[in-house]
């Protein structure tokens, strides 16, 4: 990923002949992704395809999915050769957050080690969206204690006691055994 990029969704279809495409949403509501207008086109697999810089021209939901017009696509051919691509848009152009609140991507990457005993868990994978709450997906690595893959909620002051950016680690009121 591109310094101060952020992923808020991706391409997944050609929506008509025009040159519309379909588009998956990170962003919560999932309209959100709407309020940017300058993405990135990145391939997140591979390297090798250049990012490529596009304007949106519009956006709105269709049905259970959104549909996005871009500036320079007019047709089912350019459309499609979008599909499958990350759209990234610039950090700074994100809401600030509040205090003790996180974006998604900045958790990611973390380390986990327990509140009482420093116990290392691993490394915050990725999060799952339940309904309830958030879940992080903690991958165990060389410097875990153990082999397993834990989901942990993400529930600040119950369960994660503490999130350190700078440093790079959370701290979670979590039995190693579970």
């Amino acid at each position: 990923m591109g310094v101060g990029e952020t992923v808020l969704g991706q391409i997944t279809s050609v929506y008509g002949v025009q040159g519309w495409v379909k588009v998956y949403s990170y962003t919560e509501p999932r309209e959100n992704i709407f309020q940017y207008s300058n993405w990135t086109l990145v391939d997140g697999r591979a390297s090798s395809r250049e990012p490529r810089r596009v304007r949106l021209v519009t956006g709105k939901p269709h049905g259970k999915t959104l549909v996005a017009k871009l500036e320079g696509v007019e047709d089912r051919d350019q459309a499609a050769s979008l599909c499958g691509l990350d759209i990234r848009v610039e950090t700074s152009e994100l809401p600030s957050l509040g205090e003790g609140e996180y974006y998604w991507y900045q958790l990611q990457g973390l380390r986990v080690r327990t509140a009482d005993e420093g116990h290392d868990l691993g490394v915050v994978d990725h999060l799952i969206e339940t309904g309830s709450n958030d879940v992080l997906v903690v991958r165990a690595d060389a410097a875990s204690m153990d082999g397993r893959e834990r989901l942990i909620p993400f529930l600040p002051d119950e369960i994660v006691r503490s999130v350190n950016l700078e440093d790079g680690f959370l701290e979670a009121d979590w039995d190693p055994e579970f």
